[in-house]
């Protein structure tokens, strides 16, 4: 089987690369841009086939897919850091919903009928009340960031797709995963990163943070990246699916509990740069529809996956 994962340099694609080169009879394609950072990837870079590729380019795009004729297509590549949403809406929607149109277009035009899966996002539900908790896959989406409106984009793209031309494609809404490897932008790993410099006396003792009081549901990467392939193995085409916890953690606690994998007393100051014009208050998701069509379950316990994001940051700073 051969099979294409957009995204690979990413954070989610190099761990579903992990996950898909421990399958039989998987051949593994990837692509990246020429600035693409790789240090992701060097591991397996050996062992799959990577192609240079620009999705925000038609011809470029449509080459590749001719070269991989791949079997299924995992759709990872994304900007996918809300607050750069806000500062670059244009490039956020641009590469995420053209992008993936590009992909699209070359496969039907093409001929092939491989699996897609899509990574769109819990970001899309936004602005949620509390008789919504927790999210099922058939409430109302109304979006709080550029980047949000993004994968609704990708989403309904998506579905149109898989309703006008009768592609395979499976949209995931995936709630906050983190892990190793994830960029020190994104929350746990922002936390992480300060809490190992602060213990290695490489910083002042005092963090600075957001918003505390969001509700996120947090899983490990691992755990998603499994999902993606069952969403290919066991969903129906065209349908949508919320792959997460069913956890609510406030951020606060977050930060909390790796405050307390160090013996440094530490002082917590907001950072008015970190706030957003707006923020999602609470996401909370509903698992049930994909437990029940994949047998989906957690695998790794939060406090498992935050205590091995620490020691990866102590290892580097």
């Amino acid at each position: 089987m051969r099979v294409l994962v957009t995204g690979i340099t990413g954070f989610a694609g190099s761990h579903l690369v992990d996950y898909l080169l421990t399958l039989p009879d998987v051949q593994v394609f990837g692509i990246k841009r020429w600035r693409s950072r790789t240090e992701n990837i060097k591991h397996f870079e050996q062992k799959i086939a990577i192609y240079e590729c620009d999705l925000r380019d038609a011809s470029s795009v449509r080459d590749m897919i001719e070269v991989v004729l791949p079997d299924r297509i995992f759709h990872l590549a994304a900007q996918s850091f809300v607050p750069t949403s806000w500062s670059a809406p244009t490039e956020s929607l641009v590469t995420n919903v053209i992008g993936q149109l590009n992909i699209f277009e070359a496969v039907r035009r093409i001929g092939l009928e491989p699996r897609i899966q899509l990574a769109c996002s819990s970001e899309e539900y936004g602005l949620v009340s509390e008789d919504e908790i927790p999210i099922k896959e058939t409430n109302a989406l109304r979006p709080l960031s550029p980047y949000g409106v993004s994968k609704i984009g990708q989403d309904m793209l998506g579905y149109q797709y898989a309703r006008s031309y009768g592609m395979f494609i499976v949209r995931t809404r995936g709630f906050n995963h983190t892990g190793c490897r994830r960029g020190p932008v994104f929350v746990c790993s922002d936390f992480a990163k300060q809490v190992a410099e602060i213990e290695k006396g490489r910083r002042d003792p005092v963090i600075w943070v957001g918003n505390l009081d969001a509700i996120r549901d947090f899983t490990d990467v691992r755990d998603i990246v499994r999902g993606y392939w069952l969403a290919l193995e066991h969903c129906d085409p065209g349908d949508v699916y919320n792959i997460c916890s069913g956890v609510g953690r406030k951020i606060r606690d977050v930060l909390d509990m790796l405050i307390g994998m160090t013996s440094k007393s530490v002082e917590v100051k907001v950072d008015e740069c970190r706030l957003r014009p707006s923020d999602v208050p609470v996401l909370i998701g509903d698992n049930t529809k994909f437990r029940e069509k994949t047998g989906w379950e957690l695998t790794i316990p939060f406090e498992i996956t935050l205590k091995e994001i620490y020691e990866y940051w102590l290892e580097r700073v």
